[in-house]
């Protein structure tokens, strides 16, 4: 199945995308069929080939969700914009430790009237003296 979808490009801090259109199991800094356009996410502009990007949609090519956003913004292609999985930052065990967030908050300890403990006789055993 096809692909259509952003290839990070560009200095660190200073991310450049190229739009590609890719076998979907290929990665996306890989092997690719053709250069559909490129997005500049600093200033906003967008070089998109919209005769190509038209075809290869027709065609049967898939869209990842940030490219068929950003056709949708550009006009390229008539849907409704998705909505984009942003997957969750991956916390360091160590430094979660030290941050305050990581401390128990007072809602998520139980009530003490919550807790039952079975109490158990405790029964005296006296030792003989030594003489």
């Amino acid at each position: 199945m096809l692909t259509i979808r952003f290839a990070r490009v560009g200095k660190r801090n200073r991310a450049q995308f190229k739009i590609m259109l890719q076998e979907h199991t290929i990665a996306p800094g890989g092997r690719h069929i053709e250069v559909l356009g490129s997005y500049n996410p600093h200033s906003k502009e967008a070089v998109l080939k919209e005769d190509r990007i038209q075809y290869w949609v027709s065609k049967g090519a898939q869209m990842s969700d940030t490219a068929c956003n950003l056709f949708v913004k550009k006009g390229v292609i008539e849907a409704k914009k998705r909505r984009v999985k942003v997957p969750a930052k991956k916390v360091d065990p160590a430094v979660a430790e030290t941050t305050p967030a990581a401390e128990a908050k007072p809602e998520e300890v139980a009530p003490a009237e919550e807790i039952k403990v079975e109490e158990t006789p405790v029964v005296a055993v006296e030792e003989p003296k030594a003489e």
